[in-house]
This record gives structure tokens, sequence and C-alpha cells, in this order.
């Protein structure tokens, strides 16, 4: 999943892409309305990790422009904050936005908000994700096979909660790209097809058959059973 944290605080906006990265998704960063709404036009964002008070334009500028683009997909908005009224909390939900967390707010309650957001996109109902043998819990950062624990870097674990969260569908390498990893990925690399290809070794370690298949020209699939 991609997000996208835009606050003029630099340092708060760098620690917390930071502590969302090592939670294995892809993090871009903005520090001010315009570079967030000019990032927004060219990337898919799952979210929004939006700083209302801004200089020039503000959490709810930025808010409402989002919600009147016709983006694929339309950014779930998660809005930071240090005003806690009653009066600013509506007014940013009426802006558009999805939730509202004050600041300062403690990193996990975060994480669980940002986990929330995106499962409304989900088939999935929780941070739990079952797809025949595989199982996955991203509240936990957990995945196994069966019995057996997967070790997975944090982009393998990305990678897989992304094909668990949309099984039996031929995602393309650049579907995967603009998903899972960030601004900086280079497109001409081979660096999906690499990661791929590490997450279906560790998948298949004991001798178990392939749970991702290469559609020819396609991209890749998560077998909803055992072919």
């Amino acid at each position: 999943m991609r997000i996208l944290v835009v606050d003029d605080e630099v340092e708060l906006a760098e620690a917390v892409a930071r502590g969302l990265r090592r939670e294995g998704y892809a993090v871009d960063v903005a520090h001010d309305g315009e570079d967030a709404l000019a990032k927004a036009m060219v990337n898919g964002y799952d979210l929004v990790c939006l700083d209302l008070t801004m200089p020039g334009t503000d959490g709810r500028e930025v808010c409402r422009r989002l919600r009147a683009e016709p983006l694929d997909p339309q950014p779930r908005v998660l809005m930071l904050t240090a005003r806690d009224s009653l009066e600013d909390r509506v007014a940013g939900l009426d802006d558009g936005a999805d939730d509202y967390l004050v600041k300062p707010f403690a990193f996990p309650e975060l994480t669980a908000r940002v986990r929330s957001l995106l499962r409304r996109d989900s088939p999935a109902s929780s941070s739990v994700f079952t797809v025949r043998d595989l199982f996955l819990d991203d509240a936990r950062h957990e995945a196994r096979r069966g019995d057996r624990r997967l070790d997975l870097t944090a982009k393998e674990f990305a990678l897989l909660r992304y094909f668990m969260s949309r099984p039996g569908e031929v995602l393309s390498q650049e579907v995967l790209l603009e998903h899972v990893w960030d601004e900086h990925a280079d497109p001409f690399t081979n660096t999906v097809r690499v990661t791929v290809g590490t997450l279906r070794r560790k998948l298949m370690a004991d001798g178990e058959p392939s749970a991702i298949e290469t559609v020819i020209g396609r991209g890749y699939r998560l077998l909803e059973a055992d072919g």
C-alpha cells in the first residue's frame, strides 16, 4: 500500500514516514500543500496522512481539491492536527477527511488507524488475511504458510499483503510498483521481478506448491487454490 505523508514539520513528517516504512508501507513525503497535490496527481496513493495547519495551501484545501479530482484510487485521508475542538474535527470531516487524529499521538494508534482506513478498500474485514494455507496478520506483522513462519523483509511482507488483499487478480508490474514501492523506485529496473522471485522462493521453501504464478505478458497472480 502506498501512503503520502504531508506535514510542514519536516522532522515529524520524516519520523512518521520512517515508522510507516518499517511497517512495510511505501511512503512518500511532502512538506506543503501544493507539493502534496502535485504528487497526488501523478502517483496513486491509497492513503494520505495530512496535516491540517500548513502555511499557504492548508490541509482542508488539499483535502477538498483531492476530493474534486477523479483520482483512481481515491485516497483515504487521515487528518493530523493539534486542533482538537469539535468544530475543527467536524470541518475536516466535512471537507472529505475519513478520520482525524490529534497531535501529539502515539505511533501505534496512528498505524492502527492507517490499517483501519486501508481495510475499507479491501475485501478483508480485518487486519488478518487468509488465502489457502497462507496467513498474514498485518497488526502483528506476522506471516505463515501452514505452520511455518515466514521470514520476510519489510518489502516482501508488503508485497505478500498486497497479493493477499487481491487473491486471484492478475497484478501487473506497473500496479505493484505503484502500490508497494515509493517514488524513489526506478521503474526501469527489475526490482519487482526480483522481489516477487524471492518471495515466491520463501513461500516454497519447504517444498510447498507454488502460490504465485507468472501470467506471461500481464503480471503475477496469487493462486486461490493449488494448481
